[in-house]
């Protein structure tokens, strides 16, 4: 078994969100390298001979496009940050506070649009792939942006905002309904002073499933819950065969996401961080491109002069 494999079957039966670095005397993928490379140039000629690239995105690739993250201060909704909303015990106590703010979420975010880091990452997966190289998309965002720029090869580790899962059967399904039900239409502001709806059970999203009609919970992972396995399955196959990978936008602080990239590098396999400043993976990546995102990612991912477009 590979040492990813082996790292993240261990990290993934612990919950996702808020889990610190485990030891780096235990992480072999912790050794540090020499300083990282901005030489654009050099990333340039590496891109060039790539075969599997895999893009690892968190939420400063979206922040360019205004989205809210609900993290650190200032991060709430009326008078609640989204570790207080977004867990199934939350939910148990109170489903329609815990809809309101996702229906507010919702609605933000069909309202939102990609900006050139998506678009660029979405043009490079259609062209590259017409010489016969892949993309891959591994994202830890649930606004489906990546989605709506084109990107066609995507895992949502977290899932997203515009899918539900019936808590009865199971079911999961897109959902794209603006408002999701008639009983949160004009719902979820989220001004402190704003009293919630307290809207009945029977009245929040349920389930169209032939004969079911159970309560509907968005599909993304709470805190306190574990990442979906088939999906982290497919994470490790596209990181045991990459031969570039990319960290767009994430503060590599969120386990066991953080951890793909240094397991990556830690092989020798090439990295490139995309991020505003620095985070405590960088010393492990071949490369870091700091600045906005949307600023630094097209040029890099722009079509290199050794390619052959057929």
């Amino acid at each position: 078994m590979s040492l990813f494999r082996f790292t993240a079957r261990r990290l993934v039966s612990q919950v996702y969100c808020g889990l610190q670095a485990a030891s780096s005397k235990k992480q072999k993928f912790c050794l540090e390298m020499a300083r990282p490379s901005s030489d654009m140039a050099d990333f340039r000629e590496v891109f060039a001979k790539a075969k599997h690239i895999a893009i690892i995105t968190g939420a400063g690739v979206s922040a360019e496009s205004g989205v809210p993250t609900f993290r650190g201060a200032g991060g709430f909704w009326r008078k609640w940050q989204a570790q207080e909303l977004a867990t199934p015990e939350a939910f148990a106590r109170n489903p329609s506070r815990v809809w309101e703010f996702y229906h507010y979420r919702r609605e933000v975010m069909l309202s939102k649009h990609p900006n050139p880091a998506h678009i660029a990452i979405a043009e490079c997966e259609r062209r590259l792939s017409k010489q016969g190289r892949s993309v891959v998309v591994i994202t830890q965002n649930i606004d489906e942006l990546h989605r709506k720029a084109g990107t066609k090869h995507l895992l949502e580790i977290h899932g997203s905002l515009f899918k539900t899962r019936c808590t009865n059967c199971g079911n999961v399904a897109a959902n794209y309904k603006s408002p999701i039900c008639p009983a949160l239409a004009g719902k979820g502001a989220p001004d402190p002073e704003t009293e919630d709806a307290t809207i009945p059970v029977e009245d929040l999203p349920q389930c169209e499933e032939d004969g079911c009609n159970g309560l509907l919970r968005p599909h993304v992972v709470w805190f306190g819950e574990t990442l979906d396995p088939d999906v982290l399955t497919e994470v490790e196959k596209e990181l045991e065969i990459c031969d570039l990978c990319l960290v767009v936008g994430t503060s590599s602080v969120v386990y066991p996401a953080a951890m793909f990239a240094p397991q990556v590098s830690a092989r020798g396999v090439p990295v490139a961080e995309f991020n505003m400043e620095a985070t405590p993976a960088t010393n492990r990546f071949r490369f870091h491109f700091p600045g906005p995102c949307g600023t630094t990612l097209p040029p890099a991912l722009a079509r290199h002069r050794t390619e052959i477009i057929s």
